[in-house]
């Protein structure tokens, strides 16, 4: 770009639309914002002047239409109208392509990362319990909150992953009590989490014949809360180790990682400085021997049980001793808890909690919920939740490794010659579960379908990561670095690209797409970024020709095709989706 050409298109804009205003103060700055239009016919960029006019006390198509007569265009903005409330604007195609082109291959941001925002993000995700697989009901958390983390990194926040794993409390101890009965050192040393796992199902069946194993497993909690070193703390420091070391196989595979992991143990020494601040707060109470705050004038009837009339702690206890040590260590601007919609009481009592101690924390707590995986019942024809036919949970690991298998068998058909075969179908396999995950909106449920999710035809996972190797099998005939930066566009004449409009003005909405993504802790946001940009490649190449074009127009194209394979593998980065050049 010369020293002429604006940074951001939108930016530019926004003060284009400021000047011809006349806005001045911070309320009617901040008031123009620009998103895309509905319809792509009306222009590339829109403001609605709703805010803008209840400020100034005027109708919005009266402010539109005052709005779209002063605005004059320049070297960025080709044209200004008004539409009732609304004010469109369009680009000059060569600012629009110069702008994304260098902008993407330069790396500025939003299309790299951003320098710091200075917002601290807590997330709270994954969170299995200790001693027992890592299975399918993990999963969503799992790849929800990391993908929500990356985002935020991305956008310049200084983000603490955080798996809470579950590693204290009753059902714990009831594995230990069925340790304690029916262990098996062999079989525990052959496979450790696939032994405690059949040992808590059975421990399950024999306390509905003998409820005594209930009395059992409350006093071995009891036990392990006294702080002494006993049995007990040494079986949990055993399968805590255990369990860290067999749940490192899928997040190795799934691309995830934490910048902590404190799981409910550690908030064991913090919690009566918890329940000291509650009672001090002057909302702790006792009823029926236990300590509870009441929410009824919150409009929740349950109250909130802090301790038990036995003395022992529950997840509240430990979550609020953690969303204080969480609040003094990382000064957070939001606490986002990625777990399922069934929790939704839980953190509404937390945060009510919060709200009647008057702790200003309760406004950053967040509960992010999302729905079930489904899976379709061969007799009945309907989706249930997943599972295997005996209602156990279906270990994740085993699912990826059928995932892959089913991959390899379409590389054989498809392209027997493919270099590398099995690293393809272990980064297309595995990314095409992560992907189907993210596709839709987290609350809704996920409908685990193989033929549908490997399609390399449709809204998925294989379909988006193929557009980005076509990409790269073009630069690679042009002996154009698949790395290459902004020095393949440095000369570019944008109006060259005056045809890939749709491809441009994808791209161009990216960072607003991060910044939606991020707000509403909205992972498929960047998913069907990811599938639009793909889609309007693919259309692109198919009336375009790149490398049997004439010098000029040829090196215009390679340069967007090199600007839209560096963001689709942005954007499959931040998803967790492996982006692998040759399919």
């Amino acid at each position: 770009m010369t020293a002429s050409e604006p940074a951001d298109l939108h930016l530019h804009l926004r003060r284009l639309l400021a000047a011809a205003a006349g806005a001045a103060s911070d309320a009617e700055l901040q008031a123009i914002q620009l998103s895309p239009p509905k319809n792509r016919a009306h222009g590339d960029a829109a403001f609605g002047t709703f805010a803008l006019a209840k400020l100034r006390g005027v109708a919005p198509p009266q402010l539109a239409a005052n709005l779209a007569a002063a605005a004059r265009p320049d070297e960025v903005g080709e044209s200004v109208t008004a539409a009732g409330p609304f004010v469109n604007a369009r680009f000059r195609r060569s600012a629009l392509a110069r702008h994304v082109v260098l902008g993407v291959l330069r790396g500025d941001a939003p299309f790299a990362r951003a320098a710091s925002s200075g917002k601290s993000i807590v997330i709270d995700f994954s969170s299995p319990n200790i001693a027992k697989p890592f299975h399918m009901g993990h999963l969503r958390s799992t790849v929800i909150g990391a993908a929500i983390g990356r985002i935020w990194r991305h956008l310049g926040a200084e983000v603490h992953g955080i798996n809470h794993l579950g590693d204290w409390g009753m059902p714990f101890a009831k594995m230990m009590t069925a340790w304690m009965h029916w262990g098996d050192q062999k079989e525990l040393e052959k496979s450790p989490m696939r032994h405690m796992f059949e040992l808590y199902k059975l421990y399950s069946s024999k306390a509905k014949e003998n409820p005594a194993l209930d009395d059992e497993a409350a006093a071995h909690i009891r036990a392990l809360e006294s702080g002494a070193d006993n049995e007990e703390r040494r079986m949990w420091q055993f399968l805590r180790d255990e369990s860290l070391a067999a749940f490192q196989g899928p997040y190795d595979r799934l691309g995830v990682t934490f910048d902590h992991i404190t799981g409910e143990s550690f908030f064991e020494d913090k919690m009566e400085a918890a329940m000291a601040r509650v009672a001090a707060a002057g909302v702790l109470e006792v009823d029926d021997g236990a300590e509870v705050v009441k929410l009824d004038s919150l409009g929740i009837k349950v109250p909130c049980i802090l301790r038990k009339s036995d003395g022992t702690t529950l997840y509240h206890t430990r979550d609020l001793a953690a969303a204080f040590w969480r609040e003094a260590q990382y000064h957070p601007d939001r606490i986002l808890y990625v777990v399922g919609a069934e929790q939704k009481l839980h953190f509404e009592q937390l945060a009510a909690v919060l709200a009647r101690m008057g702790e200003p924390l309760a406004k950053k707590v967040e509960h992010v919920p999302f729905g079930l995986i489904l899976a379709k019942n061969e007799e009945t024809g309907k989706w249930e939740k997943f599972a295997s036919r005996g209602g156990n949970a279906i270990f994740l690991d085993e699912v990826l490794d059928e995932a892959v298998a089913n991959v390899r068998r379409i590389i054989t058909e498809k392209n027997p010659e493919l270099a590398d075969a099995d690293r393809v179908a272990e980064q297309v396999g595995v990314s095409a579960i992560v992907f189907n995950d993210l596709k839709n909106s987290r609350i809704k449920d996920v409908k685990f379908d193989w033929e549908q999710m490997l399609n390399f035809d449709g809204e998925t996972g294989p379909y988006v990561q193929f557009a980005a190797a076509r990409l790269s099998g073009i630069l690679r005939k042009s002996d154009v670095a698949l790395d290459a930066g902004a020095e393949l566009a440095a000369d570019l004449d944008g109006a060259l690209l005056a045809d890939a409009e749709d491809v441009l003005l994808t791209m161009l909405d990216f960072g607003a797409t991060l910044e939606r993504a991020a707000e509403q802790s909205e992972p498929s946001i960047v998913t069907g970024f990811a599938i639009q940009l793909a889609g309007s490649i693919h259309a692109y190449l198919r009336e375009h020709h790149v490398l049997r074009a004439e010098p000029a127009l040829r090196d215009a194209r390679l340069a967007l095709v090199a600007a839209a394979r560096r963001l689709l593998h942005t954007s499959l980065g931040l998803l967790g989706v492996a982006a692998p050049d040759e399919m």
